[in-house]
């Protein structure tokens, strides 16, 4: 726990915010706030799972720590979700979407601590004694490297389940993301409910 260390911090006395979801061409943007106790984050930290960016483990290595999180005491760790829908993300722009998803997280977390710890160099408009922005925190900060891995399961997860409704698309493996076969899939079928339609290229085009 090093960063802790170098800033005075305990992972008890602080909670982690980190965001996914802000590139994709289809579905919401998600956060989620991590609250972790000190004795559970020492142990984490002895023990076998990789915790780090979500972008950098694999799926097999996200799923061992989801479950590891969801095995633990209620009173050791506690995650919410926020969302902002696809709508919102249009209306908004995807930035201000973001800030929107992290407060929400924060707000339906239950867990009130005088530092938040938020993933990135901007924060978003929440109720605590100290909002701190890090550059990099999902590979450096336990409650953030946790909550980029939880937002980022259950964003997969909810695309993974919108693709068998939408099978021509690919979510289930792109989750949204503008791959080759998600594009063709657009030009051939036009767009969805859950397409953003102010990211490119979608907006350049024109559906009949």
């Amino acid at each position: 726990m090093v960063w802790y260390e170098e800033n005075s911090i305990t992972p008890e006395e602080s909670i982690g915010i980190d965001e996914v979801g802000r590139g994709p061409l289809a579905g919401p943007v998600i956060a989620a706030a991590v609250w972790i106790s000190d004795k559970l984050a020492s142990e984490l930290e002895r023990g076998r799972l990789v915790v780090r960016d979500s972008k950098k483990m694999t799926a097999r290595q996200r799923a061992k720590v989801i479950e590891w999180v969801d095995n633990q005491h209620y009173d050791l760790i506690r995650y919410s979700i926020g969302h902002a829908t696809v709508k919102e993300i249009d209306e908004l722009n995807i930035l201000n979407a973001a800030m929107l998803a992290m407060k929400r997280a924060y707000e339906s977390l239950g867990v009130q601590k005088e530092c938040v710890l938020i993933d990135g160099n901007k924060v978003p408009d929440i109720k605590a004694d100290k909002v701190i922005p890090i550059v990099g925190g999902d590979n450096k900060v336990l409650s953030i490297s946790l909550a980029s891995i939880i937002a980022k399961e259950y964003r997969d997860d909810l695309m993974r389940k919108l693709s068998l409704d939408y099978p021509y698309y690919g979510w289930a493996t792109n989750v949204g993301y503008g791959s080759k076969e998600h594009i063709e899939a657009i030009l051939k079928f036009g767009i969805t409910e859950h397409h953003r339609k102010t990211f490119a290229p979608i907006k350049d085009m024109s559906f009949s």
